[in-house]
């Protein structure tokens, strides 16, 4: 899965310009294929000579319709993943068609019905690949208000029962459709945090699931339970439930929020970069994930977006509309989301992004990956001496967590090793690696004297803490919902809305002091303060520093320093990570959740 690409407009919604009515005129080829299916159809209707010539061209255009539009919908996967341009004008086109298409069927159902012998689950079908142009659309833009219109057709087709009849036709791969629909919303519903639906669709899913391998005797039914388990492990990975006074569970959107970063004091001299593009690579061995989607890229996405906001009223039917409402700005930076890649793949997007990435504007790459170390000590300490991270091979890992090169005369070719992001240093440069071996990116140089900075995760967790990996790492819940990874660590599992909502407010507050903190230092980094500007970097940064002071005040961190997070370049401790303002701050969160016996009271000291 990847995503990304440039902000654009959905097509309008109108015949396109390029045609003068509401059907294109098809090519003689494709009338006389379109002309042969018609005479398939009709043959069981009655004679041919009795049916109204404006019935049958009715029947023909809705046929050339549809199959242009499954033409057009199964070319997009031939489309570039990468780059902004290249896609567009295909997208507005598969749009045009779609929405041709849908209208058409609308003002001739009583015809199609009689005549074409149209079924529910076909006009379900036409809504589900409408559905999925706009989910795709949110991965190529990043903007969530597609999410909403996807939702919304996804929605119709479940409270309209488009699929409901498909039970009865003794076809399997119609019932693979409307599993596979199933599979798609509830990927939609996920991104949206509507936990609810989920619930109530994987329910469904899973009788439909039942249904359909007793009646068929499939050998995909194995693969289709794993899609039931993936999602319900999915689900339950947060560790902290938030409820409600009856006891149901509250769900919370970690996405950006108007008043989410701590906001800038007047005259603060930051700098005016924006965060435009960020790579998102997924590679944990055994960690949760859905639709390549794992945990860690899940919870990294939704921190470099802003909530969701309809681009029309909701609809009381599918049908695509054009927004009244032109967005003044982009909401969202672009965003590729990969998923195990190769070597290979993962420097082409990367190039793709660092080649388009727009003047005064930042790349984040995001890393959560298996680490690879160096197999004994190497003559020289370069860029490519301490190891990395681990990109995708055909070939088994080896013992589980990490690989080790037996042959120390070579690197490992399937690893990301800091000097392999050197060329990419000649812009700015935002770095976040959750790994067993995230300090290799500690040993970083600056060449190109362009704002650089690394966020790096502890390397180890204490064993004292319960191994909570599979269900995603620590580092990144503090940079996605630094609140859920507080109560984690302080050994709570659940709260009520009430407290929850206290502590936020007071975490908004720590926020606002560790952006002043870092603001004013007078030692810190002047490539911390130029991303300081963009809110996404500025929310990052002060969740950083939350996470890192909390791990350097909680006893059963303070065994070792492996457990703590380090950055490139360093900030400034005594300012920032084990300031005594902010450790106070700390020690007062975690008396107002009556934690505070989980850390130490005195904890400035030498390291």
């Amino acid at each position: 899965m990847v995503r990304g690409a440039a902000r654009q407009r959905l097509p309008r919604t109108g015949p396109a310009s390029r045609t003068t009515g509401l059907v294109e005129k098809p090519s003689r080829k494709r009338k006389s294929r379109t002309e042969f299916a018609l005479k398939e159809i009709m043959s069981s209707g009655g004679a041919e000579d009795d049916i109204p010539q404006g019935e049958r061209k009715t029947v023909t255009d809705f046929c050339y319709l549809l199959d242009k539009s499954k033409q057009l919908f199964n070319g997009l996967r031939d489309l570039p993943q990468y780059g902004q341009k290249q896609w567009q004008s295909y997208f507005g086109r598969t749009f045009d068609v779609y929405t041709k298409l849908w209208k058409f069927q609308q003002q001739h159902r009583q015809v199609l019905d009689n005549r074409y012998g149209l079924k529910r689950w076909q006009i379900g079908e036409i809504a589900s690949k409408i559905g999925q142009l706009y989910y795709h659309y949110y991965l190529r833009t990043s903007e969530t208000s597609y999410l909403n219109e996807a939702f919304s057709f996804y929605s119709a087709i479940r409270q309209r029962s488009y699929y409901s009849q498909v039970n009865k036709e003794d076809r399997p791969e119609l019932v693979v459709k409307k599993l596979r629909y199933y599979a798609r919303f509830i990927v939609v519903c996920l991104l949206l945090n509507k936990m609810d639906v989920v619930k109530d669709l994987v329910k469904e899913l899973s009788d439909e699931i039942e249904d359909y391998t007793h009646r068929f005797n499939t050998e995909d039914q194995v693969e289709w339970n794993l899609v039931l388990q993936e999602v319900a492990a999915f689900v339950e990975a947060d560790p902290v439930m938030v409820l409600n006074d009856d006891n149901t569970i509250v769900i919370t959107s970690n996405r950006l929020a108007e008043t989410g970063a701590p906001l800038l004091e007047q005259g603060m001299i930051v700098g005016q970069l924006t965060l435009a593009d960020a790579l998102i690579i997924g590679n944990c061995n055994n960690q949760v994930k859905f639709s390549e989607l794992t945990v860690d890229m899940f919870r990294m996405l939704q921190a470099l977006e802003r909530e969701p906001m309809n681009l029309a009223s909701q609809m009381n039917k599918p049908g695509m509309q054009e927004s009244t409402e032109k967005p003044a700005r982009r909401e969202n930076p672009h965003k590729y989301l990969l998923y195990k890649p190769t070597f290979s793949q993962l420097y082409t997007f990367l190039a793709a992004a660092f080649k388009e990435l727009p003047a005064n504007s930042v790349l984040l790459i995001y890393l959560s990956a298996t680490g690879v170390f160096p197999s004994g000590r190497s003559d020289s300490e370069g860029p490519y001496d301490f190891g990395g991270v681990l990109t995708n091979s055909n070939r088994d890992i080896i013992n589980g967590d990490a690989i080790h090169k037996r042959n120390q005369s070579y690197k490992e070719m399937h690893c990301l090793h800091p000097g392999d992001l050197y060329p990419f240093t000649r812009k700015p440069l935002f770095i976040i690696v959750d790994s067993s071996n995230s300090v290799a990116y500690k040993n970083f140089t600056n060449l190109f004297g362009q704002p650089l900075v690394c966020l790096l995760s502890p390397t180890v967790y204490p064993k004292a803490l319960q191994d909570q990996s599979q269900r995603g790492s620590l580092f990144t819940l503090f940079l996605n919902n630094p609140l859920m990874a507080f109560l984690f660590v302080s050994g709570l599992s659940s709260m009520r809305r009430g407290l929850w909502e206290k502590c936020q407010d007071y975490l908004r507050k720590i926020n606002r002091d560790i952006a002043q903190l870092l603001t004013h230092s007078r030692s810190i980094d002047q490539a911390f303060l130029q991303f300081f500007g963009d809110e996404f970097l500025r929310l990052l940064l002060t969740r950083f520093v939350f996470c890192s002071a909390t791990m350097r005040m909680h006893k059963i961190f303070r065994q070792e320093t492996r457990n703590y997070p380090e950055s490139y370049p360093q900030l400034p401790r005594d300012e920032t990570v084990e300031n005594p303002h902010l450790q106070k701050h700390i020690l007062e969160l975690a008396s107002i959740l009556d934690v505070r016996n989980v850390f130490l009271e005195n904890t400035i000291d030498d390291y």
